[in-house]
């Protein structure tokens, strides 16, 4: 990541699998601009657009990504991934994974097709989830996150030490792959509060995370291989895929990697068209938000309800009269919650196993979408656009809030961001809040998660100390029932409706900052981008997206919401389908990628 970060974006932008990366983490909701880059034809598409009169520069477009986008990709989960697909990358295209496991050109041809861009790396990662080779890409993602961070410095020892404690509490305990893997070098990793002993623990925990990263390539990697052929053969839209295979098979010599040519088009920017109006990247936001719910309704579809099984300790009376007290004060949560936890723009609740049993009546907790409609990304893509409705009710912020702090989770954090430089101390601590709550979700709603148990009860120790402990409530503008309900059941690293109530609460307080953020950063891409253009019109945008685009914008934006969501760990990354092998056929990382295949 230090690396990528010193890097100029020019030269990173030559790398169709930096691109492809990239271009997920700019179409995040979180952000104003959202552009996104076709390295195949060298284009820019900005939304929302500038005016069709200006004649926007490259250059400064570069500049302001550099600048103002590149930082936060590179703290962020996405960019994790993209250090360990580059390293896998690099085995398969080596002469040293051609003679020990005695592939062909064509063989590390399709396994880097298969496993190249951000959709790539979900394959891989659902495909060892549930294994030793998922506890294994876990731990070298972790602690690549770790060794990146600065222990001393103040703003990011906490998370250093939470790290540490995360891995403690999981791959560093007894029985666990990676210390099975590694007896030989962990017996010395020193405990976590022995400070002084840092670079002791640096040096050995990257020598285990070399350990890994060879069993990951010279293990799993291969497996990996052998399912994607299997699945290849049985999918039909693979079969143009498959024939490529076996012609390159049948070739002598080594083929050219994908994506190393270093013959590119020129880089531009896609213009405006003639509409006018005031540049606004929130108004753009909300019209399309708006678009959506109104579209929804129009399709007549719903989104059912889904339950969550609330695990108990067996024979607690306590815990039963917790719960009736919860379903009192709360009511149906169905009717309370706008805004349910770790779901993607008009995705499914991320947290729920494919499978599940059906729990008791006492224990169903309905849970409902931001809109309680059907969400886009599951109507057919072939649906006629002309059905959806115009835009009658204005939009609130506080409507799609937690679509954009869930993508924030997956961005880098550039919203905490922007209040730590206000000084906004306690609407941070408050969003830290938010997200910590965002991110315990998946842990305790799915026990079959590896090392759920530890980590539910880490995360809820966790947010009861630095929040919800009485030296902290008072810096929380939160209800107090709220702030009870909450310390209650998180406190033995349970599930608690609570945290819906807490995140409404949250959102409600950081609405007027948020907008603040977006303001701001329209005017820093403003800036940057009018330079060379009529300065009296700094202020007038171009084409106002119509329904179709509106509706493609908000696929793609879903898309990389929901990719980035399971990566980071928010969202489930759901078992191998064949949606991932159509995927893989429509992919080409020249064409927008993972971005634009589905």
């Amino acid at each position: 990541a230090a690396t990528i970060a010193s890097t100029e974006i020019g030269l990173l932008l030559r790398d169709d699998v930096f691109v492809d990366f990239f271009n997920t983490f700019l179409s995040l909701p979180v952000f104003g601009q959202t552009p996104i880059y076709i390295s195949g034809t060298g284009q820019w598409d900005l939304w929302p657009e500038l005016p069709s009169h200006w004649d926007p520069s490259p250059t400064a477009l570069l500049a302001w990504l550099e600048k103002h986008r590149l930082p936060h990709f590179c703290k962020s989960s996405l960019c994790l991934h993209l250090v360990l697909c580059q390293k896998l990358l690099a085995f398969i295209r080596s002469g040293e994974a051609a003679k020990l496991l005695n592939w062909q050109s064509a063989d590390q041809w399709l396994l880097e097709r298969c496993i190249s861009g951000s959709q790539g790396m979900r394959h891989f990662r659902a495909f060892v989830q549930g294994t030793a080779g998922g506890e294994l890409t876990d731990f070298w993602l972790t602690t690549e996150r770790l060794l990146g961070l600065d222990e001393s410095d103040v703003s990011q020892r906490d998370l250093y030490l939470s790290l540490i404690h995360r891995l403690k509490a999981t791959h560093l305990r007894e029985g666990s792959s990676v210390i099975t893997l590694c007896t030989t070098i962990a017996g010395s990793l020193p405990k976590a509060k022995h400070i002084q002993s840092i670079s002791n623990r640096r040096d050995i925990l990257r020598n285990m995370q070399e350990q890994v990263l060879f069993m990951i390539r010279s293990y799993w990697l291969p497996k990996f291989f052998t399912h994607c052929k299997m699945g290849i053969e049985e999918e039909e839209s693979c079969q143009p895929l498959l024939q490529e295979y076996q012609e390159r098979l049948l070739q002598t010599g080594q083929q050219e990697p994908s994506g190393s040519s270093d013959t590119r088009p020129p880089m531009h920017i896609k213009r405006g068209r003639g509409l006018s109006g005031p540049y606004c990247s929130w108004k753009a936001k909300a019209k399309m938000w708006a678009l959506v719910k109104a579209g929804r309704g129009t399709q007549g579809l719903k989104m059912p309800s889904f339950h969550v099984k609330l695990e108990r300790q067996p024979g607690s009376a306590e815990s039963t009269r917790e719960s009736r007290r919860d379903k009192d004060a709360l009511g149906p949560i169905s009717q309370q919650t706008e805004y349910p936890a770790n779901t993607a723009f008009g995705g499914k609740g991320g947290v729920i196993p494919p499978r599940r049993p059906r729990p008791s009546a006492e224990q169903v907790i309905h849970l409902e979408n931001p809109c309680k409609e059907k969400v886009l990304s599951n109507l057919p893509s072939s649906g006629p656009l002309v059905q959806l409705p115009s835009l009658k009710e204005p939009v609130k912020t506080l409507s799609f809030l937690h679509w954009a702090l869930s993508a924030e989770t997956c961005a880098g954090r550039p919203f905490r961001a922007f209040l730590k430089h206000q000084e906004r101390s306690v609407e941070t601590h408050l969003l830290d809040l938010w997200h910590d709550l965002e991110e315990f979700l998946p842990v305790v709603l799915d026990s079959r998660r590896e090392n759920s148990f530890f980590l539910r009860h880490l995360n809820g120790d966790k947010i009861c100390k630095t929040y919800l402990e009485e030296d902290s409530t008072e810096k929380l503008p939160l209800k107090t029932r709220t702030l009870t309900g909450l310390w209650n059941r998180l406190i033995f690293g349970e599930f608690s409706p609570w945290i819906f109530r807490a995140q409404k609460e949250i959102c409600k307080v950081l609405c007027c900052f948020y907008e603040e953020f977006l303001a701001d950063d329209d005017r820093t891409f403003l800036q940057f981008m009018s330079p060379g253009n009529d300065a009296s019109v700094p202020e007038k945008q171009g084409h106002t997206a119509d329904r179709g685009e509106c509706f493609l914008l908000s696929q793609r934006i879903n898309q990389t919401l929901r990719l980035s969501q399971a990566l980071h760990g928010t969202r489930n990354l759901e078992g191998v389908s064949s949606e991932y092998w159509q995927l893989l056929a429509a992919r080409d990382l020249q064409q927008g990628g993972s971005t634009q295949a589905e």
